[in-house]
Parts: structure tokens; sequence; C-alpha cells
């Protein structure tokens, strides 16, 4: 049975996302397909990336480094729930992404953004940094108004609608996964 990680993307002092997360989190542990759990960045505290190897060369110098690679090592896919800031994702997620590099290779990934405009372009930078870092991300994703979904921009209240995205995203996440799993398994080949 694979295990996805539910990533809240955003630290900031009264964010919302925890509440966003929180429902994904609801909804998808009532499934018998997958283990689900949340990884909360602010649990995760990374300084701006500071290693001396690129990641890619998977020669972690630093404990903390080492410590968000085996947490990312051990998940097979992910849901990455994030705001949009300034058409973008939070600079605290993509240090959280650029960090460890082959641990997040061959694994699925779902998205829950939110934002003014549904938090589209946030997801769409993701999709850019997912295929970089080999990652396989699903069609399907959940896209909050903070204008509809949010009652005066700060208590979520998501329209019964969203499930059907969400379970459709999870499906689909669930899906690669397990059809990812041989590739995480095979023997690195070695010249």
């Amino acid at each position: 049975m694979p295990t996805i990680g539910i990533i809240l993307g955003s630290t900031r002092p009264n964010r919302v996302g925890d509440q966003v997360a929180r429902w994904v989190l609801d909804h998808a542990s009532r499934r018998t397909d997958a283990r689900f759990e949340l990884l909360d960045l602010r649990d995760h505290p990374l300084p701006h990336l500071d290693e001396p190897m690129p990641p890619s060369l998977g020669q972690y110098q630093n404990e903390h480094t080492r410590r968000w690679a085996e947490t990312i090592a051990a998940y097979d896919g992910f849901v990455i729930v994030t705001p949009e800031y300034n058409h973008g994702i939070p600079g605290v997620l993509k240090n959280a992404l650029d960090f460890v590099y082959a641990e997040w290779n061959n694994k699925a990934l779902g998205l829950v953004s939110y934002g003014g405009a549904g938090g589209i372009r946030s997801a769409e930078q993701l999709r850019l940094v997912a295929a970089e870092l080999q990652m396989a991300d699903v069609r399907q994703q959940v896209t909050l108004s903070l204008f509809t979904d949010f009652k005066d921009f700060k208590d979520f209240q998501p329209g019964d609608h969203h499930l059907r995205s969400l379970n459709a995203m999870l499906d689909q996440v669930i899906a690669w996964a397990s059809a990812l799993a041989p590739l995480r398994t095979a023997p690195v080949a070695t010249a």
C-alpha cells in the first residue's frame, strides 16, 4: 500500500493552508488504498539551501539535509497544498523541493492550490519543478478560490463539488505511485 505525504507548503503566520491540508488529510484518510500523512514545512525548518554540492549528486553534508532526505525518501508520492504568492509558489516550498533530488524521483505528485485565481499559477510552476525532479504530476488538481471557498478570506468552507476533484486527484496519485514502484526499487546502475 503506498504512503502519500501531504505537504503543507506555507509557513506564514495566519496561513489558511493548514485548514486546506487538514481537509485533504481528513478525506484522504477515509480511503483504504493508501496511507496518508501530513508534512507541515513548519515542522521541517530548513535554512536557505546551504549544501556545497548540487543535490543531484546526493552528497548531503548537513544533518538537516540528511533528515529531510530520509523524510522524503519514506513516501511513494505526494500531494502538495500550496498558496499562490505573487503568481508563484512560496519560497519555503521551493527551498524544500530544492534541498534533495533522488528522494523525489519516480514519485507521483498531486496538487491542491488556493489563491485569488485558485492558485493555478503556483500549480503550473510546481509542474515545471516536478518535471526536473523526475516526478509524475497527475492531471487532476484541486483549485480553491479565496473569494468563494473562504469566508472573509480566512475560514475555509469549500463547496462539495471540490470533493469530486479531490477524489479523482487522489485516485491518480495512488495509481501513479503504485505504477512507479518498480522504478523506485530498481538497482542503481553504476558506470
